[in-house]
């Protein structure tokens, strides 16, 4: 083997290795100097794989759809299902959890509620959600003037947006304490 053979599969090993390296952790990141917007105190932990939200008067699953709450290490498990925006719909009509089946995908206004604006990936409170994926969430608010869109919440760094009702995205149900 040439010496410039030798470099360069040590340079391409080099590269791979740094890539490999540089991969993403998904670990919260979060700002002390920003004022969190979704404090624990402000909720009420049912024990029972929901949470209620003082301020909203809203209740929430802890996990999203497809995954399942376990209170001995306060963490969800099983995989997030993805779902297109009718089913997402479809799915929360007559659910049932908690021995409520009135769950429905939130509107925008709830989602975003959840939206811990002092972190990011994801931008929502771990505590409270664990397990949260970084992505996006389905809210049950349509585009007004597309029919072929609704929006959604990012968890990733908590914007929201237009998505196509098509494309599969997760979800968290809620439902009205009240």
């Amino acid at each position: 083997m040439t010496l410039s053979n030798m470099i360069r599969k040590s340079l391409v090993a080099s590269v791979l290795l740094g890539a490999a390296l540089s991969l993403p952790v998904h670990a919260q990141t979060c700002l002390d100097s920003i004022d969190n917007t979704t404090p624990t105190d402000i909720f009420v932990d049912n024990a029972n794989g929901t949470i209620t939200d003082m301020t909203t008067g809203l209740m929430w699953m802890r996990c999203s759809v497809g995954q399942t709450f376990q209170a001995s290490d306060n963490q969800c498990i099983d995989d997030a299902q993805q779902l297109n925006w009718q089913q997402a719909l479809t799915t929360a009509h007559g659910f049932s959890f908690a021995n409520f089946n009135d769950w429905r995908v939130p509107n925008l206004k709830e989602l975003t509620s959840l939206v811990e604006r002092q972190c990011v990936r994801p931008a929502i409170n771990v505590e409270l959600f664990p397990s949260t994926p970084s992505d996006d969430y389905w809210s049950s608010t349509p585009s007004v003037t597309d029919p072929a869109r609704s929006w959604i919440v990012a968890f990733f760094n908590g914007s929201n947006s237009l998505r196509q009702k098509q494309q599969s995205v997760f979800v968290r149900l809620v439902r009205n304490v009240n």
